[in-house]
């Protein structure tokens, strides 16, 4: 049994699945089938229930994936601690976020001291980050909504206004704040199942009885994590957006800027928190997340 064998077993039961496994791995399906089977040999029993390529963990694969993400993590972490011990600027640090734009500057600067250290991205929902979280695929998550579950400690960085952005000339482009009432039927251009901005707008409804009207996919979602103002003018819907976005739509420079409305009281907010396993990160994720704690009042301002 080598360490080899028990990363490609971790990766077979996280996924359920042998190619989807070997992708992640970034080897070929029959080398995982092989070191599965073999794995299988040595310890005597089977530690998977098999449907074609799909697997399923049966309850002897089940405890012993206890032990193996166990062993695994402790080696990780030694591997870790021995780089910083050594003060080498090696490692690597995931993060997980729900739009990136607000890290993008506080990780131009973690890379400028630290140039050996990779830094890796993901934009995720809440539900998202708890399971990566959970299998430890990142490091530590910044949230809008609390994340709970075991062994896990959150950190509020800021909590800011939402306001409502509407296109030039809509019916509400004239008010000065906006009630619940004031939306009903209005299609929205949101984001998906999960994220910030559609659990804040079921919320907001949900103490009327109605619905938010037909709500509009923001096409890029994942690419364009915060809407365009410049280009707001042309979608027939309103949206969410933070108030500190404000500038970003002045810096556009657009000849016809979209409104910025504030809800009527009480006003709808989102925070922003900064969410980790107990204890210090491994490696100079612990720098990373100073960082991030450190830039409470100004995190997200564009």
């Amino acid at each position: 049994m080598d360490l080899l064998s028990l990363r490609y077993f971790r990766a077979v039961a996280r996924r359920e699945h042998i190619s989807r496994a070997a992708e992640e791995l970034r080897v070929a399906q029959p080398s995982v089938s092989r070191t599965i089977a073999r794995l299988e040999a040595e310890l005597g029993v089977p530690l998977f229930d098999r449907q074609g390529r799909t697997v399923r963990l049966n309850r002897y694969g089940a405890a012993f994936l206890v032990r193996v993400e166990r062993a695994l993590d402790e080696l990780d972490d030694a591997r870790r601690e021995l780089h910083d011990a050594a003060g080498t600027d090696q490692g690597s640090v995931a993060i997980a976020a729900e739009t990136l734009m607000p890290l993008a500057h506080l990780l131009g600067d973690f890379r400028a001291a630290y140039p050996g250290v990779a830094v890796r991205l993901l934009q995720s929902t809440p539900e998202t980050m708890l399971d990566q979280l959970r299998t430890r695929e990142v490091d530590f998550c910044v949230a809008s909504q609390p994340l709970d579950g075991p062994g896990l400690e959150a950190v509020r960085l800021r909590r800011e206004e939402v306001q409502l952005v509407v296109p030039a000339g809509h019916r509400l482009a004239d008010r000065e704040r906006v009630s619940v009432g004031d939306l009903f039927g209005e299609p929205f251009i949101t984001t998906g199942p999960g994220h910030w901005q559609r659990v804040l707008l079921d919320r907001l409804f949900a103490p009327t009885g109605r619905r938010p009207g037909d709500r509009l996919p923001r096409r890029g979602a994942r690419r364009h994590p915060l809407p365009d103002p410049g280009r707001t003018r042309h979608r027939p819907g309103p949206r969410a957006r933070p108030r500190g976005h404000r500038a970003r739509a002045d810096r556009l420079g657009a000849p016809r800027r979209p409104r910025l409305l504030p809800h009527a009281q009480p006003r709808p907010t989102r925070g922003r928190l900064s969410v980790g396993g107990r204890g210090p990160l491994p490696g100079r994720g612990g720098g990373v997340l100073h960082g991030v704690e450190g830039r409470r009042g100004g995190l997200g301002r564009f």
